[in-house]
């Protein structure tokens, strides 16, 4: 089962990281839409963890294909593929 406080810490350190991106990216804007998603999801009265790990899952590859395309900065990219993979289960 995922830790809801620990995806909310993510979502918190991701949004500040996003916030210092450079705009105008539309990958950055895909996953700063992605984040304020979650976001969203983990607020809500009720959030089911189907929907928490599918959007987990989703940042996880934008993150991925961003960092792969030189559109986010690969030290930010690295920390959180991997925090999000733990969360996951999938490391």
């Amino acid at each position: 089962m995922l830790n809801l406080e620990e995806v909310k810490k993510l979502v918190a350190a991701l949004e500040q990281d996003l916030a210092k991106a450079e705009s105008g990216s539309p990958d950055v804007q895909a996953l700063k839409d992605e984040v304020e998603a979650l976001r969203k999801v983990l607020n809500s009265s009720d959030p089911r963890h189907g929907w928490v790990q599918e959007a987990l899952e989703r940042i996880h590859q934008r993150i991925d294909a961003a960092a792969r395309t030189a559109k986010v900065d690969a030290f930010i990219a690295g920390p959180y593929i991997a925090q999000i993979g733990r969360i996951l289960g999938l490391s």
